[in-house]
């Protein structure tokens, strides 16, 4: 059986980073909250990986997706995430956003579409309970990254586990839609 993930940076010093398509998911959890920010990164085509003082930096373009996850006591609701502290900030407005709002009052915000980096991008080194995970583009690699989120959302953020599936499909479905490269046919 292939392996579906695998850490980001335990598959670059094992050298089973793919290069030619892949998919990265980083986290950043809030201390002492259940606030939380993902980075998804779909890139293609790489011409180099090295190691920096901060993280991974890719020599490619990459499609990003933010996934924001606000518990119900978060303080700064009314705060665009664009202008929220730099642990706190995604580079997007509510405009931008799909707003879930869950049975505990959790909120969810997902990217309406990636976002594209041009040229290079860093992924940033996990530090405390955050992490960096590498999925291999393999035919079942949304449902794989579907029950990543589902899991992920349900432990970590404390989402009712309804609500993690129905978000963590939606997420699933605009990463499908959104972060495949032109040459990949679904």
């Amino acid at each position: 059986m292939p392996v579906k993930a695998m850490d980001l940076f335990d598959a670059y010093s094992k050298n089973a980073l793919p290069k030619d398509h892949g998919y990265i998911v980083s986290s950043f959890f809030a201390p002492n909250t259940a606030y939380s920010r993902y980075e998804i990164v779909s890139y293609s085509n790489v011409k180099s990986i090295y190691p920096n003082e901060e993280g991974l930096t890719f020599q490619t373009d990459g499609k990003k997706l933010f996934v924001l996850v606000e518990p119900s006591n978060y303080p700064n609701k009314g705060m665009e995430p664009f202008v929220r502290s730099s642990i706190e900030k995604i580079p997007l407005r509510f405009s931008e956003l799909e707003l879930h709002t869950c049975k505990n009052m959790t909120r969810i915000y997902v990217g309406k579409s990636a976002v594209i980096s041009y040229g290079a991008f860093t992924i940033m080194r996990p530090a405390g309970i955050n992490f960096a995970f590498c999925f291999y583009f393999l035919p079942d690699m949304y449902q794989s990254m579907q029950l990543f989120f589902e899991k992920t959302f349900n432990k970590e953020a404390g989402i009712p586990l309804s609500d993690s599936k129905k978000v963590a499909a939606s997420v699933a479905e605009t990463i499908k839609r959104s972060m495949v490269w032109d040459y990949h046919s679904e």
